[in-house]
């Protein structure tokens, strides 16, 4: 089987806890697109925080940002598709977590957009790309380690005054102790399945978890799906690789899905492959494997 693309996550995958690329997995990276496969990495971080790796790799192509909210091409500067929480929907998740007192962030990417466009399926931007918003109420104990490690510094608002003027992509959980899992159980069950939710953990803070809350249709595999119609490519062409839950959907939506070794126990039974662990450059390992490069 000749494969056509590779699907990289990003954090715990291809970034470390120290927010690097290990320069095995780089240089792999680049010996496939040499060899004309196409590389997409698909990742819950925004645009403008993923975009230093995708500069690092050159890779001129459309990615997955938001846990599949948003697909975009940031050498390009085209959208592919966007998918923001209801307004209403994000009113109630507001209040919610207000009178049940959750720390909330809420994202959203405020690119100004053209209809002058190469393809029917895509949306030139006309502002720059770096046009994520990041927005808190209040300071949570552990946000700063993680807004650090994504080197990006939310804006402090009353959320009632951006609700309906920003498009919210997606709403952020944080669980650190046995208090905040059962806020999140009651936000889970209160709101079913008029919510999608990805839970993952950041390479910063191991013993986190981040809740990512989406519009209900929304998903890695769902976004990747639209991924495979734009290429052409039949999924029996494609490998995915991935470390944690958010990275399910993603794996089952192609011919060959790959665990990382450090991946959780629920992505690693899935899988048809298990790799190296990231301190020993997983991706890398992978890609010599399916490719002999």
């Amino acid at each position: 089987m000749k494969y056509k693309m590779v699907a990289i996550d990003v954090d715990g995958t291809l970034v470390d806890k120290n927010g690097n690329m290990a320069a095995e997995d780089i240089q792999a990276i680049k010996r496939l697109t040499h060899s004309s496969v196409t590389v997409a990495l698909c990742t819950g971080r925004s645009v403008q925080t993923t975009k230093p790796f995708i500069d690092e790799l050159g890779l001129n192509t459309f990615h997955i940002f938001y846990d599949g909210a948003f697909i975009a091409n940031t050498y390009t500067k085209c959208k592919m598709h966007s998918q923001h929480i209801d307004a209403d929907l994000v009113c109630e998740v507001v209040a919610f977590c207000r009178n049940n007192n959750i720390y909330l962030e809420l994202c959203a990417n405020g690119a100004v957009c053209t209809t002058d466009s190469p393809s029917p399926l895509l949306t030139n931007w006309s502002a720059t790309i770096d046009t994520d918003r990041l927005f808190v109420e209040k300071p949570y104990r552990l946000g700063a380690t993680h807004h650090d490690f994504l080197h990006m510094d939310p804006t402090v608002v009353n959320f009632d005054d951006i609700i309906g003027k920003e498009d919210i992509l997606k709403a952020e959980i944080f669980v650190g102790n046995d208090d905040e899992a059962m806020q999140a159980k009651q936000f889970k069950d209160y709101f079913g399945d008029r919510l999608n939710y990805s839970i993952v953990q950041s390479p910063s803070l191991y013993d986190v978890y981040f809740i990512n809350v989406l519009h209900p249709q929304v998903s890695k595999g769902e976004a990747f799906k639209q991924l495979i119609d734009y290429w052409g490519y039949h999924p029996a062409e494609i490998i995915a690789i991935g470390d944690n839950l958010n990275d399910i959907s993603l794996l089952g939506t192609v011919g060959v899905s790959v665990a990382m070794g450090n991946a959780c126990d629920e992505l690693k039974h899935v899988a048809n492959y298990i790799t190296n662990p990231i301190e020993e450059h997983g991706v890398a390992t992978a890609i010599k494997f399916f490719f002999q490069l």
